[in-house]
């Protein structure tokens, strides 16, 4: 009964995000009230309630993570565009053509994802693009495909996606293996929706951008920042790799650098000036309504997890469906609905590395389907999420003129993917 009405909850929920915009009610309201009466409805009709209340503290610590690290990459973007160090890269693209500008963006964003993480990445990649685009439908459309291009430049990286790091750290997979795997049915997901946005863009040209003038110093200043802020996010990877700690740690110790840096160059500047260079200042412009709603549907999607809803429906699909890649594509179908995180994990109880060892194709596939199928829906992955707080994207604007295109790019992927199992 109560399983039921905290599904219904969930659903209800989901649909008032989807339909923000016809509501007039922000998508954190929904999302917050979402995850708190979902886990209110566990706790009621448990014989257990400390259980219960432990476990919510434990999800906590996972979703805090997640946030830290969401906030201390954002802070670190708005610190370099508040030094206007974005401008240096504006100013080194010179292309005019819309098109062309598009797939560079592309490019540069499925690398980068796989050197920083999706998420990061995003934030970096929207922040550059809103600094060349004037025309908001043009920046809502180059973030659509950002979103499409870091999950799937994530993918093949162990470092790049979430779920991918899962599997490596489990050691369902090795890092060369996964890269050598990955990289083509990856670049295939990615390049389908780039051709056909880029097609739209055929033949328009860039708006000029006005950049403000800045003085010798004042340039000297954003490009340093600039090349500090992403040698630091390059660094926090790296961070994890030798102390085995989290990535938040790392995207923390980073912002932490930043902020002692940008303090010693601003030392000897007029309080009035050196306060919009600050950290605090950046703070400020940080979109703390997307960190909460972040919160609320991690938190709702938890209480499905904490509930055994999720493996059960992973057992289900075993049952019923019988092959490794139909299960494999659902899964990653319902990464776009729920999170990622959890289904990953669920079916890693569920194999055990005796039925599928290290580096087996099922591995290979749940991380390609999982990692990239939350494309179809802009809050099925955290680079969703990040853009459509930074864009303001509207769920069902996503939902008509991105989704199908990221559905192509995972079924190319897919089969790619199943194409090279057969030539090997």
């Amino acid at each position: 009964m109560f399983t039921t009405i905290i599904i219904i909850v969930f659903i209800l929920g989901y649909a008032a995000i989807a339909f923000e915009h016809p509501l007039k009610l922000n998508k954190a309201a929904s999302a917050l009230i979402t995850g708190v009466l979902c886990w209110t409805l566990y706790i009621i009709q448990s014989n257990t309630p400390e259980l219960v209340s432990e476990e919510l503290i434990h999800h906590l610590g996972e979703i805090a993570s997640i946030l830290f690290f969401l906030l201390g990459a954002m802070t670190i973007v708005e610190l370099i565009d508040s030094h206007n160090g974005f401008d240096i890269i504006t100013e080194k693209i010179t292309t005019k053509n819309k098109q062309k500008l598009l797939f560079i963006v592309a490019v540069l964003t499925f690398f980068l994802s796989a050197l920083l993480d999706n998420l990061t990445t995003t934030i970096v990649m929207v922040s550059l693009a809103k600094k060349l685009l004037r025309d908001k439908e043009d920046r809502l459309w180059f973030a659509g495909l950002i979103i499409i291009a870091a999950n799937a430049g994530g993918a093949w990286s162990p470092l790049g996606d979430v779920t991918t790091t899962m599997l490596w750290i489990g050691g369902q997979i090795t890092a060369m293996n996964i890269m050598k795997q990955l990289i083509l049915p990856s670049i295939a997901v990615c390049l389908i929706p780039a051709l056909i946005i880029g097609y739209r863009f055929k033949g328009k040209k860039l708006d000029p951008v006005e950049l403000p003038s800045r003085s010798s110093r004042e340039k000297s200043e954003g490009k340093f920042i600039l090349i500090t802020g992403i040698g630091l996010l390059v660094s926090v990877p790296v961070f994890k790799t030798i102390t085995h700690l989290p990535p938040f740690m790392g995207m923390l110790m980073a912002l932490g650098l930043l902020w002692i840096i940008t303090t010693i160059i601003h030392k000897g500047k007029e309080a009035g000036l050196a306060q919009k260079y600050t950290v605090t200042h950046a703070l400020q412009k940080v979109d703390s309504p997307s960190v909460l709603f972040f919160l609320g549907i991690l938190l709702a999607v938890s209480a499905l997890q904490s509930l055994g809803l999720l493996k059960d429906m992973a057992d289900g699909l075993n049952n019923t469906l019988k092959n490794d890649y139909l299960i494999g594509s659902v899964l990653g179908l319902l990464s776009a609905l729920v999170d990622n995180v959890p289904l990953v994990a669920a079916s890693q109880g569920m194999y055990d590395l005796n039925t599928y060892p290290t580096d087996h194709p099922f591995w290979e596939f749940l991380a390609l389907t999982t990692g990239t199928g939350g494309s179809a829906v802009i809050i099925g992955s955290a680079a969703g999420v990040a853009a459509m707080g930074l864009e303001k994207i509207d769920f069902i604007w996503y939902l008509k003129k991105i989704a199908w295109l990221a559905l192509l790019g995972f079924v190319a992927g897919i089969a790619v993917f199943l194409l090279q199992i057969q030539f090997q």
